[in-house]
């Protein structure tokens, strides 16, 4: 079975919310919501890719010193299984905008539950509810 390595953020703003995005129509999982980040490409690291995508998804710019290793999740899909490091960040530049036709909202930590979200993201939500 295909390993699909995606890196994940949580998005923590000083009010200890933390941003979710919306999957688009068109895209599978759409209309679930889940951590800003995307596919790690052939010889990135996944601070990399996450630098890459947040540009990207959200017009906001950040650095691997402020990219602090969280958890991950490893959980098997029906064609491929997916791995999925899930690391905190607390410091950016600019305002997160959807660049890419997603739906954003700003969750506390104790609200994530409920937000339906990819079955890998779910058993993410109690370590980063615990760590907030």
């Amino acid at each position: 079975m295909k390993i699909v390595l995606v890196a994940a953020v949580a998005l923590i703003d000083r009010d200890g919310r933390v941003l979710l995005a919306q999957r688009p129509e068109g895209k599978s999982l759409a209309g679930l919501w889940e951590f800003p980040g995307g596919k790690v490409e052939p010889g990135e690291s996944p601070e990399d890719a996450l630098i890459r995508e947040l540009h990207e998804e959200l017009g906001i710019e950040t650095w691997s010193s402020c990219l602090a290793p969280l958890t991950f999740a490893s959980h098997r899909y029906e064609s491929f299984h997916l791995l999925m490091p899930l690391y905190a960040c607390r410091k950016w530049d600019g305002i997160p905008v959807p660049c890419e036709g997603q739906n954003l909202a700003w969750v506390n930590a104790t609200e994530l539950s409920n937000y339906p979200m990819p079955p890998a993201d779910v058993p993410l939500i109690p370590i980063l509810r615990d760590w907030i």
